[in-house]
């Protein structure tokens, strides 16, 4: 029997021909045509005046924050609940994180726990260097509410929207919010080059010193002159082919995972203590993972065994993220909490969510599901 993964990468005759012709123009390089078309046509995806194709979405953090002038010893707020890329990135500066916990239906950063530490930092004379939200699992932040605070203080916001390409808030697209907003294209993402990332913005400055910086910081002369540190960030022509046909298919993916979610939306109504992850309004997302939350009181069962259970039938999982608070590396670090991205890492399970699932694929993971709950459905 076949696994069933997560969120395989979805690529098959249309990335072959772009590829393809990339390599057939010569154009094996960190530069070329298919890049300036990527960048052009991210832009225009986003509704953002400039994009800058880098190796990863961690890249794309890095720069975002050293364009935003973050020093070392600087204080930068970001979300609890992610991937340890976002406070990597900020780590790399020399800046020290400062966790922010999350709200417990969506995962994302907490706008009132950013308020209380917006004023506490200041009230103590540190003023932040930044805040950076991450958009989880394809739902974005809120905007509205974060960008207001931050700009209350004169903060830069510096998006972390690696997992939220297609979705939008408030009708404004992910990516075209704050100073600048960072996507990454990792094998797993919604859409793919296999390894990359992009910056938006629409700022021509940041766009300016972000392409420099990705370069090596080389100064405009014929030969190779530097006057500061830069960095090998740059996507090559041959990824950004791929992308390009990625981008061209992302609404047709994006729909697919949307008929995943409401096949597990429909499907887990009227088991008690089991809970989609994110809330019943997604037509705002992306819905690149969906995942349920178990509650164990209820259920008298935990998100652990279901993960047992589901790899027992060839069925991959995960837990949601391990909030960065909870991370041995990042012991010590500063951080405002409430308690919920704990309980989401405990008792949270991502369920298979790709675009190149068959429906064949969801029907295993329901009935997987239904054998697990059997005795709980109402």
């Amino acid at each position: 029997m076949s696994k069933v993964l997560l969120s395989g990468p979805d690529v098959g005759v249309l990335e072959e021909q772009y590829v393809l012709a990339a390599l057939q123009s010569g154009w094996v390089a960190p530069l070329g045509p298919d890049v300036d078309l990527f960048e052009r046509e991210m832009a225009d995806r986003v509704g953002a005046e400039h994009a800058i194709a880098l190796s990863s979405g961690t890249a794309a953090l890095h720069l975002g924050l050293l364009v935003a002038g973050v020093q070392p010893g600087d204080a930068v707020i970001t979300s609890s609940m992610t991937f340890a890329a976002t406070a990597n990135a900020i780590s790399y500066t020399g800046a020290k994180p400062v966790f922010i916990d999350c709200e417990r239906e969506t995962g994302n950063m907490d706008p009132e726990l950013l308020e209380t530490a917006l004023v506490q930092l200041v009230a103590e004379g540190v003023r932040p260097a930044a805040v950076v939200p991450v958009d989880l699992l394809g739902k974005t932040v809120n905007y509205t509410d974060i960008c207001r605070l931050a700009a209350a203080y004169d903060i830069p916001v510096i998006s972390d929207a690696a997992e939220s390409l297609g979705a939008t808030h408030r009708g404004q697209a992910a990516g075209s919010w704050g100073l600048a907003s960072a996507f990454s294209f990792n094998g797993n993402k919604i859409m793919t080059t296999s390894g990359g990332g992009m910056l938006t913005t629409n700022n021509g400055d940041v766009a300016a010193k972000t392409r420099y910086l990705a370069t090596q910081a080389r100064q405009p002369v014929l030969h190779y002159e530097h006057t500061e540190i830069g960095y090998n960030y740059r996507l090559s022509n041959i990824l950004a082919a791929l992308g390009r046909a990625q981008l061209s298919r992302l609404d047709s993916m994006i729909a697919v995972r949307r008929r995943h979610r409401r096949a597990y939306h429909s499907h887990l109504q009227g088991i008690a203590g089991v809970e989609l992850f994110g809330g019943e309004d997604y037509n705002d997302d992306n819905c690149w993972l969906s995942a349920i939350v178990i509650d164990p009181v209820i259920t008298g069962l935990h998100a652990s065994e279901l993960q047992i259970h589901l790899a027992a039938t060839g069925i991959e999982s995960r837990p949601l993220w391990k909030p960065m608070h909870l991370q041995p590396v990042f012991e010590g670090q500063r951080a405002l909490v409430n308690g919920n991205s704990q309980y989401l890492f405990e008792n949270g399970l991502t369920l298979p969510s790709g675009s190149v699932l068959k429906d064949d694929d969801i029907s295993r993971v329901l009935e997987a599901l239904d054998s697990f709950f059997a005795v709980r459905r109402a």
